[in-house]
């Protein structure tokens, strides 16, 4: 089975609310076998809506509405889909003592248009909507099935988890699983030049690679009879990929830099403490997104001034009057201060020139200094951040944290 996802919404083609039903939808349907080969938005009219219904239907088996289930005049979903396959409209009798239940347990008033949720397709297959007051639905004529989903991301999601993918696991005889190598250190050109032979010879488990800022993820995904199935097609490749990569691997499913970071830190039983100079708390503040991150973390010193660097950290002011706050020698006692001062197992430690004043030949921006201290292990690595774009302040700190996370990991690695 291939399906199309169309959402409506004129709010969506404006840009005025972020799609997120669509990669959220994309992604469930990938779990239970079902291929998405397009995606679409149209706005609330009803000509577009009807021309964009009959173009998914000539090339999808199921189409994946959501959107246009309100009250209001304009809210047209159902009744486009209905005329598509020539069903009258009906009173869902269960849908309408929901909705009128709902209005009373929010104490509100009902107002006569809420009715409209009520009515259905005829012989529509409808889904409650235990979040909100627009019921789902899905209409089935022939081969074809259209799904009929609320726009509010709120309402949808549970629905679609609870009661579509039930719903749909009938029509679904494989599933897809995928899992993602995650990559920091290999730019994307390069991780394909290492693998593309090897990408193109696999066609279950496929291989493609994504990039995202400073970094490249690839996703393995498996078609198979079930879970277990597919999952021992991918554990081979996942192995292969690690042996043809290294070290610039830093994990499997483990979501950023930051979350695999805390998860080693809270595996080894290890704490860190960080001293960010150009970064301004961006370290700190990504490891801090994690939850449980308070078990491993110790704190946090943003070192600005060169005086914070020398009274705080213990910067010798004879290391930044001959090298400067933007050196080896500096993130190395930055590291090692932070680290004394904290407790902490390991010190993390940045300085550098974020731009875009300030740059000379010898200290351009883009020059970042990075330093990881711990018992056994202690590196310090020189950045050249810059790309020679406008406004990059922000990615080269950005970048800087990201490379500091992953020096971290490579740290804790190195310890018992």
């Amino acid at each position: 089975m291939n399906a199309e996802i169309l959402c409506v919404g004129t709010e969506l083609l404006l840009g005025d609310i972020i799609n997120t039903n669509a990669a959220y939808i994309a992604r469930s349907l990938a779990a239970i076998g079902i291929n998405v080969y397009h995606q679409s938005v149209v706005g609330d009219n009803p000509e577009r809506l009807k021309q964009s219904l009959d173009i998914a239907l000539s090339r999808a088996d199921l189409v994946v509405m959501t959107g246009g289930l309100g009250p209001t005049y304009d809210d047209l979903t159902k009744e486009t889909v209905a005329d598509k396959f020539g069903l009258p409209m009906e009173l869902h009798q269960p849908s309408l003592e929901r909705i009128t239940a709902y209005f009373q347990r929010v104490n509100r008033v009902m107002t006569s248009n809420n009715e409209k949720q009520a009515w259905m397709p005829k012989g529509a297959k409808v889904f409650p909507n235990n979040y909100g007051t627009a019921p789902g639905l899905a209409v089935q004529q022939g081969e074809k099935i259209v799904l009929l989903l609320p726009g509010p991301p709120k309402e949808m999601e549970p629905m679609f988890s609870e009661e579509v993918v039930p719903y749909l696991k009938n029509f679904s005889n494989t599933v897809l699983l995928s899992h993602t190598v995650h990559i920091f250190g290999m730019g994307e050109s390069a991780v394909e030049d290492k693998l593309k032979d090897y990408m193109l010879s696999h066609l279950n488990p496929t291989v493609a690679p994504y990039a995202k800022q400073g970094e490249v993820q690839l996703r393995v995904t498996a078609s198979a009879c079930d879970e277990e199935a597919a999952n021992k097609l991918i554990q081979p490749v996942l192995a292969d990929i690690r042996r043809i990569l290294g070290n610039v691997v830093y994990g499997i499913d483990v979501g950023t830099l930051q979350n695999a970071f805390v998860q080693e830190l809270k595996r080894k039983g290890k704490k860190a403490a960080t001293a960010e100079s150009c970064t301004a708390g961006l370290v700190s503040k990504r490891i801090t997104e994690i939850s449980g991150a308070s078990q491993v973390f110790e704190c946090g010193v943003v070192s600005y001034a060169n005086r914070i660097k020398a009274e705080i950290l213990g910067v010798s002011q004879q290391t930044l009057d001959t090298y400067t706050e933007i050196s080896e020698q500096t993130a190395r006692e930055m590291a090692r201060g932070i680290r004394k001062l904290s407790g902490a197992d390991i010190g993390l430690s940045v300085t550098g020139l974020a731009g875009p004043d300030g740059g000379t030949p010898e200290k351009p921006v883009g020059l970042v200094y990075i330093c990881a201290s711990c018992d056994g292990f202690e590196k310090v690595q020189e950045l050249h951040l810059s790309r020679g774009r406008r406004n990059e302040r922000e990615d080269i700190r950005y970048l800087a944290a990201s490379h500091l996370l992953a020096l971290g990991l490579e740290a804790l690695r190195s310890m018992n």
